[in-house]
């Protein structure tokens, strides 16, 4: 367990390492688009061997799957809550608030906090919760945000011809073969969503690992530790980058609408997690952090692409994060474990 020193230190080395990211995108050492480079790296290597690495090296009880399916249920109830909320407000606002009001960063965000503050162990429950919480992240809130609000897939709002309606008018094929394309082509549309995202396929692997008792050679963990230590960095350096001051007063009004809904949703879940939950004080202690994790990377680049505004969305990552680093914190201090 690491010293009440080092549990303070880490979280400020963290959020230093986040604000040399964005210094460096202020002073064109970055480009405002290099963020995507990272991304990469992030998405596809070291968050994937930190989530293998987590696995091989602590002992997963399967009855952790419970605070998989919470973490799941804590990533979905928002979304339907958000949609009928929201009604009345442009598609545009809808859709922000859809994607970044729902949803946790815990793999880039949480995995280097908590390991800092709470040791490798707490790298368990997190990774069971991230199970649940990346189909929604991954794939999921986006795919039921386009659903929901009739947005076409590929094209942003703009493109699409939005204005200030609640909802994009509702396109159905009156041939009926049509229709049958229409079905086929959105399963796999939901299905690349999901199987193309490099963490989910990961937790998919090793849930089967684990329900299959099959385990991996020694070795595995060897080569993919350097990559999975390497995370916490990348992780909070791409932070930095996706950071950015609002483009006008009406970012700053829907990044507060989202604060407004993650605050209370966060409260809610953790107080579940406390008195509910039916494990020990040491895991439940860490769910209740992952419930005030920011929003996830995914929020930036889905965001991106159905809205063409990335700045909001990492201005809106930026401000759950440093919020998030000190709920964690106050947590770690004021809750014994």
């Amino acid at each position: 367990m690491p010293s009440a020193m080092s549990s303070l230190i880490h979280p400020i080395t963290l959020l230093l390492i986040i604000f040399v990211g964005y210094g460096f995108k202020r002073f064109h050492i970055f480009g405002d688009n290099d963020y995507r480079v990272l991304q990469r790296v992030v998405f596809n290597l070291t968050l994937p061997a930190a989530i293998i690495v987590s696995f091989l090296n602590n002992s997963h009880d399967l009855s952790l799957l419970w605070v998989t399916l919470f973490g799941f249920v804590c990533g979905m109830i928002p979304i339907p809550i958000l949609y009928f909320a929201s009604r009345r407000r442009p598609v545009s606002e809808r859709a922000f608030l859809m994607l970044n009001g729902a949803g946790f960063n815990i793999g880039n965000f949480c995995f280097p906090v908590m390991q800092g503050m709470l040791g490798s162990a707490s790298l368990v429950p997190g990774a069971m919760f991230d199970m649940g919480n990346c189909v929604v992240v991954s794939a999921g809130s986006n795919l039921l945000t386009l659903r929901l609000l009739h947005i076409q897939p590929g094209k942003t709002l703009k493109e699409q011809g939005a204005g200030d309606a609640p909802v994009l008018p509702k396109i159905t094929p009156k041939d009926k073969d049509a229709r049958r394309l229409a079905r086929i082509a959105a399963i796999k549309n939901i299905l690349k969503g999901f199987f193309t995202s490099v963490p989910f396929d990961c937790y998919l692997l090793m849930i089967v690992l684990m329900l299959t008792g099959v385990t991996l050679p020694g070795v595995v963990s060897t080569v993919l530790e350097p990559f999975a230590n390497a995370n916490g960095f990348c992780s909070m350096l791409m932070v930095g980058m996706l950071m950015d001051l609002p483009a006008g007063r009406n970012d700053v009004k829907q990044v507060l609408r989202v604060l407004a809904w993650r605050l209370p949703f966060a409260a809610l879940f953790a107080a579940f997690a406390w008195f509910v939950l039916p494990f020990d004080a040491s895991i439940r202690k860490a769910v209740v952090m992952l419930c005030f994790a920011p929003t996830a990377i995914f929020a930036t680049l889905f965001s991106d692409k159905v809205l063409g505004n990335a700045r909001m969305a990492g201005f809106c990552l930026s401000v759950t994060a440093i919020l998030g680093m000190i709920a964690l914190t106050a947590i770690n201090f004021l809750i014994p474990a």
